[in-house]
């Protein structure tokens, strides 16, 4: 029986959710916000969740985008972790 190879496991469109982290920077959490509102129109800059590290040295972000194909999501992640500000995406 040939295998199938399963293309994604993400139903789209859906919510997800992805976290970046980078050093605390006046402009950190709206450059990046506009760097998603490129690969998701929709996405509301105020809607960022951020949490700061133990000690205080860096910023991490949680956007939740409108997935609507996986080529958005890899495009999207490409643009964020090749970001100067950014030191990590998951």
């Amino acid at each position: 029986m040939p295998c199938t190879r399963i293309d994604s496991l993400i139903e789209y469109p859906c919510d997800f959710p992805i976290k970046i982290m980078g050093s605390v920077n006046d402009g950190f959490a709206q450059t990046i916000g506009e760097v998603v509102r490129q690969h998701d129109p929709s996405f509301d800059i105020a809607t960022i969740e951020t949490r700061l590290s133990t000690k205080g040295n860096y910023l991490g972000l949680t956007v939740t985008v409108r997935a609507t194909s996986r080529e958005q999501l890899d495009n999207l992640y490409i643009a964020l972790s090749s970001h100067p500000l950014s030191k990590m995406v998951i």
